[in-house]
Formats: C-alpha cells, sequence, structure tokens
C-alpha cells in the first residue's frame, strides 16, 4: 500500500531526482539563462570542477615530467551547482541534472507547501524549456531512509518490519552487517531496492534504499513518469514497514524507539 500520510518524523533522509540526456556542447552558452530562471528558489551557485584520475605506470623508464604533462593536460569536468536557502541541492552537468534534498517530507501532498514534486516540475520544466531536449536517455528518482531499530533482536525487528533478510538462517542477534539488493522489472519501469542493517560498536543503522528508473522517455512526459517512480517507491515503502514504523514517524524528533 503506498504511504499518503505526511509524518512529522519521517525515515527518508535523502530525496532525489535525476534526469539524463545526450552530451549537451551548448550547455555553457544555456547555463546563464537557465540560472535566471530558478534564481529566486536557488539564490547561491558555484561552479565545480573535477578532473579524472590518472593511473600512470611510474616505473624505471618513466618520463615524470610527461606524467605531469598529462595531468595538467586532462580536461576537467564542469559542474553548476545552485542551493537553495533551505538546503536543496541542484547540480547540471553536461549530460544531466539531479536535484538533492533532505528537508522534504512529502512529494505531492496538497496540504502541504514544501512538495519535492513542485520542486521538480519548477527546475527541470524550466530547463527542459531552455535546452529543447526531445528524449531523455533516462528519468531517476531515489529515496533513502534511515529506519529505527527497537533492539538487537530478531522478534522485536520482524514486528517493525516485512523484511527480506534471513533471519531463521541469521538471527539479528549475531549480525554485524547484512545486506540485500535486488533489481526488478514492473512494467515499463525499473526498482533497485537495497536494505541493509549494520552494528558498529553497538549504534544500530538500517537502510532501506529505493531507486526507481526509467528509460527512453519523451521530454514532455517527465513528470508523469516521476509520479509513476514515486508510486512505485511508495507502494515498496509500505510493503516494507510494520505499523510500529508508522508509529514512530508520528511522533516528535527526539523521541525514543
Amino acid at each position: 500500500m503506498a504511504i499518503k500520510e505526511v509524518f512529522p518524523n519521517p525515515t527518508v533522509k535523502q530525496v532525489i531526482f535525476q534526469i539524463r540526456f545526450p552530451n549537451l556542447f551548448m550547455m555553457e552558452r544555456l547555463i546563464g539563462d537557465y540560472q535566471v530562471k530558478i534564481m529566486a528558489e536557488f539564490p547561491r551557485s558555484a561552479l565545480l570542477l573535477r578532473r579524472g584520475v590518472l593511473i600512470a605506470d611510474v616505473g624505471s623508464r618513466a618520463q615524470l615530467e610527461n606524467i605531469a604533462e598529462d595531468a595538467n593536460n586532462m580536461a576537467s569536468v564542469k559542474i553548476w551547482n545552485f542551493k537553495s536557502e533551505k538546503g536543496t541541492d541542484l547540480n547540471v552537468h553536461t549530460d544531466s541534472l539531479d536535484i538533492s534534498s533532505t528537508l522534504h517530507k512529502t512529494y505531492s501532498n496538497p496540504k502541504e507547501d514544501n512538495r519535492f514534486r513542485d520542486t521538480i516540475e519548477h527546475t527541470v520544466g524550466e530547463f527542459l524549456k531552455i535546452t529543447q531536449i526531445p528524449k531523455l536517455t533516462r528519468i531517476g528518482l531515489r529515496y533513502i531512509d534511515e529506519c529505527p531499530v527497537p533492539a538487537k533482536e530478531t522478534q522485536a525487528f520482524q514486528k517493525y518490519y516485512n523484511t527480506t533478510f534471513p533471519l531463521k538462517r541469521f538471527p539479528v542477534e549475531n549480525a554485524l552487517n547484512m545486506t540485500f539488493e535486488a533489481r526488478v522489472k514492473k512494467g515499463d519501469r525499473y526498482l533497485r531496492f537495497a536494505e541493509s542493517f549494520e552494528d558498529v560498536e553497538g549504534k544500530l543503522k538500517f537502510i532501506l534504499d529505493f531507486d526507481g528508473y526509467a528509460e527512453g522517455v519523451l521530454a514532455s512526459e517527465y513528470l508523469t513518469v516521476a509520479d509513476e517512480l514515486h508510486e512505485l517507491i511508495s507502494e515498496e515503502y509500505g510493503a516494507s514497514i510494520k505499523e510500529p514504523v508508522r508509529e514512530y514517524m508520528r511522533r516528535k524528533k527526539g523521541k525514543k524507539v
């Protein structure tokens, strides 16, 4: 069942939306026009440069001056970074655009003002108007949830989650870390699901990671596809948790499990 409720203390720690497209050689010429369109929401900006990694043979015959020259000649990848006052990050590459947020509590609930869908619609919509990209190679939506662990006990853990872990064979009491990952096709869409548990010196961490994506999408359909991916992820999240987790999310932050 998809999650419709907006919780004051949600487990989601980060949500990421991304579009990919063929490399745009005109990006440097267009980025200024795009910046003006999103400046009200993303007033902080920076140009980031990322270099590739040079792996060189530094044996006895290697010419160190040639290695240094090769390193200097390596192309830098430009990333145009924009930040909102509330902490949402927007990165534009020559072949992709991604939005990352740690503050949104809802995707599209009409009763809430701060909806992630609105941010997607504004930033991606303006980008597509300026670039006139006809087709996207990939659209992705990812949710990373850091979930409560009531105790390092199998019975307690199973009261909270419909886990994929083989707990009869490897009980929680004995676990230092466990990971499960699956990649599946749901109609025309794809989902990568990962579940991980870790005990680091008594500190328990349980992560649910949902990465939904679609390939070869018409640019005009980006928002419809984003909605479908959100619904897919929401259903899988709803199938992964039980009522005690919902009760935990209804509490104010700071209260213990």
